[in-house]
């Protein structure tokens, strides 16, 4: 199996080098690397996948390259590649999937993780590469762009937010009930289940597929899935959640970034003010998988990103705002030209009261969760404090 080795971490005395494993597809000059998100393998990607090489075979061998064996870079020993191709490689992130998982949640960050993503590209030989993130994935990418921003071709960003706060979903009695479920997951068709609820829309799962519905046809591929590879430990699980609560973009980061982004609807245009000038939005309607929902629209947008950095075209004749921004999903997409973003004017107010009722939500459990933990440490005190009956003894 391939495997890049992309840096080692101390565990008491003791150093353990960290490994990602990572799949290439096709062929040619034009270099897409795809970041995954929180939980995710590198197999999520497969619309995409398919939608930029046309095909799903792996080009990649499970051992390793003559090349490779040789110590020689892929990028020396590597023959002249078609102009009009693309290579893509997708990996799982360290804590989950083939990749390793590490013991501490200090050692799991988006900063972190993008020099696992850079580490890769340099491994891989290319120069340059096109670098598309899914949630998690996005914001790993964001800082990636930030670090390396001579490395990316372009930069796209799917259902994202800027972390902290904004990773912190509307608690309602379906939330409560998934992240109930979630945690007690301890198979695969338990955790299959939760997911489906989580990455699509009702309307989607109930779809006709044959003679079934697209949820039992998604359950056997999620179950397949999540078997093949194995459940997420705690520790990977609580560590990328970590990445995700810590991840923010500074000014100066975001300053840095001067290309596309793909993301979640509020946060995308707040996204996009910031990164102004440059950014494109495209909104399809979808779930948090939307590139599974959607793949031919998240494609398309993908394509066009790739075309538009090779091409001359004036930002204003890309650029485009949609006119309906009231879809659940959204695909910022963005190039390293000038691109304007014009958003309505209530959107700043409507954005800052979402940021402060989401405070407030936080700021809510966080004190219920002081005053459940209150309660049981009185009653523990009053466990201990209690005199114990001792029974006298007979003799």
């Amino acid at each position: 199996m391939p495997y890049c080795e992309v840096g080692r971490y101390a565990d008491g005395d003791k150093w353990e080098g960290v490994r990602l494993f990572y799949r290439r597809y096709g062929s040619g000059a034009t270099k897409v690397l795809l970041v995954i998100g929180l939980a995710g393998t590198h197999d999520s990607w497969g619309p995409q996948i398919k939608g930029l090489t046309g095909s799903l075979e792996p080009s990649d061998d499970e051992a390793l390259r003559p090349d490779e064996e040789a110590g020689v870079g892929a990028a020396e020993a590597a023959p002249a590649e078609a102009d009009d191709g693309i290579e893509v490689c997708c990996f799982d992130n360290r804590g989950v999937g083939r990749s390793s998982v590490l013991p501490n949640k200090s050692y799991y960050s988006t900063a972190i993780m993008a020099t696992d993503a850079l580490a890769l590209i340099d491994h891989l030989g290319w120069k340059k590469a096109h670098v598309f993130g899914h949630s998690m994935g996005a914001m790993i990418a964001c800082k990636l762009a930030a670090m390396a921003p001579h490395r990316l071709c372009s930069l796209a960003l799917l259902n994202v937010t800027g972390g902290g706060f904004q990773c912190f979903p509307k608690v309602d009695a379906q939330m409560l009930s998934l992240a109930f479920r979630f945690l007690r997951a301890k198979t695969p068709e338990e955790r299959a289940l939760v997911d489906l609820e989580t990455h699509y829309t009702k309307e989607y799962l109930e779809e006709t597929v044959g003679s079934c519905t697209r949820r039992m046809v998604l359950y056997q591929e999620y179950v397949k899935g999540i078997s093949s590879t194995g459940m997420q430990s705690n520790c990977g699980f609580e560590g990328q959640v970590n990445a995700c609560w810590t991840h923010k973009m500074t000014t100066k980061e975001l300053d840095t970034i001067r290309y596309d982004i793909i993301a979640q609807l509020c946060h995308a245009k707040r996204l996009a003010e910031r990164l102004l000038p440059v950014a494109r939005m495209v909104v399809p309607h979808g779930a948090h998988l939307v590139s599974h929902e959607r793949p031919d629209e998240v494609n398309n947008a993908l394509m066009d990103l790739i075309k538009a950095t090779k091409s001359e075209i004036k930002p204003e004749e890309w650029s485009a705002q949609p006119e309906n921004t009231s879809e659940t999903g959204a695909l910022i997409s963005a190039r390293p030209i000038t691109v304007m973003v014009r958003t309505d004017a209530g959107v700043d107010a409507t954005a800052a009261v979402y940021n402060l009722l989401g405070k407030l939500q936080l700021s809510f459990l966080y004190l219920i969760g002081m005053i459940l933990m209150g309660f049981e440490l009185m009653r523990n005190i009053v466990r201990v404090m209690k005199p114990v009956r001792v029974a006298a003894i007979e003799s």
